[in-house]
């Protein structure tokens, strides 16, 4: 018997919500004009009954206080007032505050009038205060409809997507209850795939209270508060917020496979690259132990400002990079020297872009040519021809497994290719050549590191020619930056979008990390700093071991680390042994005590043992000749001899 009662009781709820969703579709496929007319007349009703009750309220009992005639009037005036400011043309869906601002501006000029009107008792038989508390009472039926109403809806809308199936819907959870986390929840309160729970804030004043319905709680319950509400995905809406601050929150979060997005910052903003309510990827950079420094304004544009600029190398990573920044400090003239086709149009055709959008940019000639750091001849012409006063030289072949298979490209296009466009400066005037150079020159175990150690030593011996008595020439050398074409991360990053394994070397291989535009950017200053001949390092921090940088990287995305203690994991990390010529730890210094600080604090100086030039060109000389003969022994000779620490075919260190 109560088998059958219940089964009768579920049914009749069944029906209940049936009804209920037939109801509400039913209303939602009206037309706008019809929907507007039943917002109209529910308000016009309500307003009747608010002013009914005011009086009611002011006599002190219920009765025939006015006229009906004159009751009907007198509601229809806010009405009227509510339809002129627009308050019906907004979809009852989106409501939000501001409209609510309008309404109660409405509302006071209203009151004034309505005073006014009583205090000339023009309106015999209506107390002053009913106004007062009439619109008050209205202004509560007019917040409270809407915001049921919207919230009516957004729950239908739920019940509709589980009907069909959809499950791909995320409880977020905001960090900040700022101003941006509020427009953040605007832009995401109707999103079919992003349910936003409840906020959490660092200010414990705002614990307890509510944004649009949403609780804010406090940032120390952040952890307890992932597992308790079934949290997907932490939004941070903090633009704002410096790397330390972010580093500390993610740090919170160490161990839970969650994803983490946060909007841009206040600069991006204001640039409007973005709208407050996209959102991107947390920046590896803020899992990793490194501080940044304010960029120095006078050493940023000592060598560019009204100057004659050549970029080789424009399309690579770093070379683009330096490009937008050497745009940004206005130079007279930027000359993009590229050997790619499609590297150089790309670089050209964001810069052209660039310039058009900004008018502070339109005096800038750039110019794009297509040409090898090898043909001297050619460089000294450009250099003429554009009265080339600054060189930054990026161009070289990195990817070490690459160069090691291709021992003689690596080393003429990396070494010989150096000191051809470093001769050609010289012979052209040219007032400051900056090499950009790599961690992997030191004691290298690699050819690619050992060509770029001869290109130092190249541009070491230029500098102390006699010959050259206008061109100053410095090096500056870093590890790897995040997100170029030789890093880790976007092959990371691709394998995890894949669902494939993450593939690193070795368990103990480490690296140092900085990012392209703080790279570049450190490159400028330190090529401003120069006097001639310096090996410039750059403070690349702590080294990070590639496997700590992977496990990350997949929490962060939002999946578990597959390994033995969690072989129901999403990823897992797969060693696949060290490459040809690749070590286990990469050095920024050849010795100990070789290393004295600068004036800036994240760039240091080496001094490094140099050669005589003459022995150098004599090397240079014998290259292509050698190249043609495929002597793979004489060149590693060549680094033995040239390149301190070189071990040709060592078991990397």
């Amino acid at each position: 018997m109560s088998m059958k009662l219940k089964n009768n009781s579920n049914e009749y709820s069944t029906k209940q919500v049936s009804l209920r969703q037939r109801m509400a579709e039913y209303l939602l496929s009206l037309s706008r004009s019809t929907k507007r007319s039943i917002l109209l007349l529910a308000d016009f009703m309500m307003s009747a009954a608010c002013l009914y009750l005011a009086i009611a309220a002011r006599y002190g009992y219920m009765g025939n206080h006015i006229s009906p005639l004159r009751l009907v009037l007198y509601a229809l005036i806010p009405v009227v007032g509510l339809y002129a400011i627009g308050f019906y043309k907004g979809v009852a869906r989106s409501f939000f505050d501001a409209m609510m601002g309008r309404v109660l501006q409405l509302f006071f000029a209203l009151i004034l009038v309505g005073q006014t009107i009583l205090y000339l008792k023009l309106l015999p038989g209506v107390p002053r205060a009913v106004p007062i508390l009439y619109l008050f009472l209205l202004f509560i039926w007019l917040w409270n409809s809407r915001l049921t109403i919207r919230e009516l809806l957004t729950r239908w809308q739920g019940q509709r997507l589980k009907r069909n199936n959809v499950d791909d819907c995320d409880n977020v959870l905001i960090y900040g209850a700022g101003e941006a986390g509020k427009e953040l929840l605007e832009g995401l309160k109707n999103s079919h795939k992003y349910n936003v729970v409840a906020f959490v804030d660092d200010d414990s004043q705002l614990t307890g209270a509510y944004i649009m319905g949403k609780r804010i709680y406090s940032a120390q319950q952040l952890v307890e508060l992932v597992a308790k509400l079934d949290i997907a995905q932490i939004f941070l809406a903090m633009p704002s917020i410096n790397r330390a601050h972010k580093r500390e929150i993610i740090d919170k979060l160490s161990g839970i496979s969650i994803k983490i997005k946060e909007l841009p910052s206040l600069e991006e903003i204001a640039d409007e690259k973005v709208t407050v309510s996209s959102m991107r990827k947390v920046d590896i950079l803020d899992v990793l132990d490194r501080q940044t420094v304010e960029p120095v304004a006078s050493l940023l544009q000592m060598n560019i400002k009204d100057k004659c600029v050549l970029v080789t190398g424009a399309g690579g990573s770093i070379g683009s990079e330096l490009c937008r920044q050497i745009v940004k400090n206005k130079p007279k003239v930027l000359v993009l020297y590229e050997l790619s086709e499609f590297a150089l149009y790309s670089i050209h055709q964001e810069l052209l872009a660039k310039q058009a959008s900004k008018a502070e940019y339109a005096n800038i000639e750039i110019v794009a040519i297509i040409g090898n750091v090898t043909n001297q001849d050619k460089l000294l012409q450009i250099f003429k021809r554009y009265h080339i006063q600054t060189v930054y030289h990026a161009a070289a072949y990195k990817h070490v497994p690459i160069v090691e298979h291709n021992p003689f490209e690596g080393a003429i296009n990396n070494s010989k290719g150096t000191y051809h466009c470093a001769r050609a400066a010289i012979d052209a005037h040219v007032e400051t050549f900056v090499l950009i150079s790599t961690d992997k020159a030191v004691r290298p175990t690699n050819v690619m590191g050992a060509t770029k150690r001869l290109a130092e030593l190249a541009c070491q011996g230029l500098s102390q020619d006699s010959n050259n008595q206008h061109t100053c020439i410095s090096m500056v050398r870093f590890g790897n930056v995040l997100g170029s074409s030789g890093s880790v991360v976007p092959v990371f990053t691709k394998q995890i979008e894949k669902g494939q394994p993450i593939t690193v070397t070795h368990p103990d291989v480490t690296r140092y990390f900085m990012t392209i535009p703080e790279a570049a950017n450190l490159v400028i200053q330190a090529g401003a700093m120069a006097k001639g001949g310096e090996v410039f390092v750059l403070d690349m921090g702590a080294p990070v071991k590639i496997v700590d940088l992977a496990h990350r990287m997949i929490q962060l995305s939002g999946f578990e680390v597959k390994d033995e203690k969690n072989p129901d994991g999403d990823i897992e990390v797969v060693f696949t042994g060290l490459r040809p010529g690749e070590k286990l730890y990469e050095e920024l210094i050849i010795g100990e005590d070789n290393v004295q600080e600068t004036t800036h604090p994240l760039i240091m100086q080496a001094m490094e043992h140099s050669f005589p030039l003459s022995e150098i060109e004599q090397a240079f000389s014998k290259l292509n000749q050698k190249a043609k003969q495929h002597d793979v022994n004489w060149l590693k000779q060549q680094f033995k001899y040239f390149v301190a620490g070189y071990q040709a075919g060592a078991t990397p260190q």
